[in-house]
Formats: C-alpha cells, sequence, structure tokens
C-alpha cells in the first residue's frame, strides 16, 4: 500500500566513504553538487570507514563533512550521525567495539561533535543494539543528550522493532526524549528468508518495522537501497542470497516499469521506496552517479506500477 511521505522524505546521502576510498576533494564536490540540488540530509557515523582506513580506526568520513561545514557555514543542511561500533583499538573490531554505555555514548558523541564542528547534530542513531547495557542506560543516555541540546532527534539503527518500541516506552516514562526514526537495509530485490547476508551487522527491514512506524508516526530510512549497483552493473552481482525466483519475477517488471517512465533502473527503485514512505540513503562515489539519484526524485510509480511490483515481490 502506498504511504503518505513523511517530512524526511527525500535523499539523504551517504558519506561512508568520505575521506576514505573517496578522496577529500571529491567529497566536497559531491557535496556541493547534492546542496546545489536542493538535498537537505547527511548521513555518517563515528566508525566510518574504520575498515577502508590504514589507521584502523573510524572518524574519516565525520572529518571530512566537518571541514565541508566549516567552509560552507549555514549551509543549508541537516546532519546525522551514528554512534557503537567504533572500534577503540585499532584493527581490533568488533571485539573493541565502543558500545551503548553511557560513558562511551558520551565519549563518542563528543569525538563526532568535534570533528564535525557542530554544537548538536540534528539526528543522532543508536547504530546498533547493545544488549550488554541495560536499555533504560541507552534510553537514559541518549534523551539526555537531546535535553543537553546535544542532539535534535534520536533514532534507532538495525534494532528490533520491539526493542525500539520498548525504549520508546522507557523514554516517555521517564520524560525523555524518544526514538522518531528507523535505519535499516531495504530494497525492491530481497534475500531469501533466513539467507545470511555478506555485510556485517545489517538488519533488514521487516514487515514489523513498517507496522511500528506507520503507527507510531517514525520516519524509515533505508539504506543500501540500490545494491551496491547490483541493479545496473556487470560487475557487482547480487549477492548469492538473492538467487531465489523472487529476484527473477521483481526483476522483469523493473525491466518493463524501467522502459513504460524512460527512467533509469536506480531512478525506479529509489520511487518504489519513496511511494512505500521510505526515505532512500543512497551513498555514492561520482558525481554521475549522484546526478542519477537527484534527477529521479520527479518521478512517481503510478497505482498500476506499484501493484505490478506488489503482486511480484
Amino acid at each position: 500500500m502506498e504511504r503518505t511521505p513523511s517530512p524526511d522524505q527525500d535523499l539523504v546521502l551517504g558519506t561512508m566513504y568520505f575521506g576514505t576510498r573517496t578522496p577529500e576533494n571529491h567529497a566536497w564536490a559531491l557535496l556541493d553538487q547534492y546542496v546545489a540540488a536542493g538535498g537537505t540530509w547527511l548521513d555518517t557515523a563515528d566508525n566510518y570507514a574504520f575498515w577502508a582506513d590504514p589507521s584502523g580506526l573510524g572518524g574519516a568520513s565525520e572529518r571530512v563533512v566537518g571541514s565541508w561545514l566549516r567552509v560552507n557555514h549555514g549551509a543549508p543542511v541537516k546532519v546525522a550521525t551514528k554512534v557503537r561500533w567504533a572500534p577503540l583499538v585499532p584493527h581490533r573490531w568488533p571485539e573493541s567495539a565502543a558500545g551503548l554505555s553511557a560513558p562511551a555514548v558520551r565519549r563518542a558523541v563528543e569525538g563526532s561533535l568535534d570533528r564535525l564542528g557542530l554544537d548538536a547534530v540534528d539526528l543522532l542513531w543508536a547504530h546498533g543494539e547493545d544488549r550488554d547495557v541495560p536499555l533504560s542506560e541507552v534510553v537514559g543516555v541518549f534523551g539526555d543528550l537531546v535535553a543537553e541540546g546535544r542532539a535534535r532527534r534520536l533514532g534507532a539503527a538495525n534494532h528490533a522493532a520491539w526493542r525500539v518500541e520498548r525504549a520508546r516506552a522507557l523514554a516517555v516514562a521517564t520524560g525523555r526524549e524518544t526514538f522518531s526514526a528507523l535505519q535499516l537495509r531495504h530494497s525492491l530485490l530481497q534475500p531469501r528468508p533466513g539467507a545470511g547476508l555478506p555485510d556485517s551487522g545489517h538488519r533488514l527491514l521487516a514487515d514489523e518495522d513498517l507496522d511500528l512506524a506507520q503507527d507510531a508516526g517514525l520516519a524509515v530510512w533505508a539504506y543500501t537501497p540500490l545494491l551496491n549497483g547490483a541493479y545496473s552493473r556487470s560487475d557487482k552481482p547480487l549477492p548469492a542470497a538473492y538467487d531465489h525466483p523472487g529476484t527473477r519475477a521483481v526483476s522483469a517488471v523493473l525491466d518493463d516499469v524501467t522502459a513504460e517512465t524512460g527512467a533509469t533502473r536506480h531512478q525506479v527503485v529509489l520511487a518504489w521506496l519513496r511511494a512505500q514512505g521510505i526515505t532512500p540513503l543512497v551513498g555514492v562515489s561520482t558525481p554521475g552517479q549522484l546526478a542519477e539519484a537527484l534527477d529521479g526524485r520527479a518521478l512517481q510509480l503510478s497505482a498500476d506500477h506499484l501493484a505490478r511490483f506488489a503482486a511480484a515481490r
């Protein structure tokens, strides 16, 4: 069913590889291009991208975004960052991941704000669950950071829906800010149920996540919406988990809708997500890739298109 678009719904620019695989000058050019086209949200994390950095530590993405923000002071953008997974010891992950204890979250947020050159982030994500820490402690420190003006909104990334709802109940009971956004992996194509993904820590969006979001009025951001280019690049094959009849059925509809609309496969996939009330979070490495995503924002799929996708999925 098509959902009413949320105020956040547009196109979030992911900055994961800024400062590592994407050199700073190229990253700045992408940021300029995104903002010039009316883009409003930048998404980063304190652990980006430790696995691609010779140092074995995160922070490169936030430093590049921060350097751009300092030069472009007052740019009409909002910044979201995440804490939980940054390694504290180089090349020792996940055993040295910072976690979500109150002291760890406070240290992480202070580090992120320093690298970003900000007094507060517009959206602070808990990047993943930490079941070694009482949920009440997580809720407490995140809520306190909002009360102290260090974050304006809170989100839960890669969390089970029941944990999000329990956290929201704890926040309400203690008079604190609640999670108002979810971030999970989602795309038009889906892997076989129960199949493992090659990407560590990814959690797929499930029906109960959308059910919770619609009931509670939560924003939903979807990462890896274009499956790392697999929709259109022969050198980027789908993971084995996507090898099933559903993929072939949906791909056939995708080819038909692409031909009917004159859009690209990527643009149709992003339009399909927006039609579900989901905000795509897109990571790009070239101006052409970003232009394709931005140019597709005007595409609206018809009720017939959506019905055909629903039948194929």
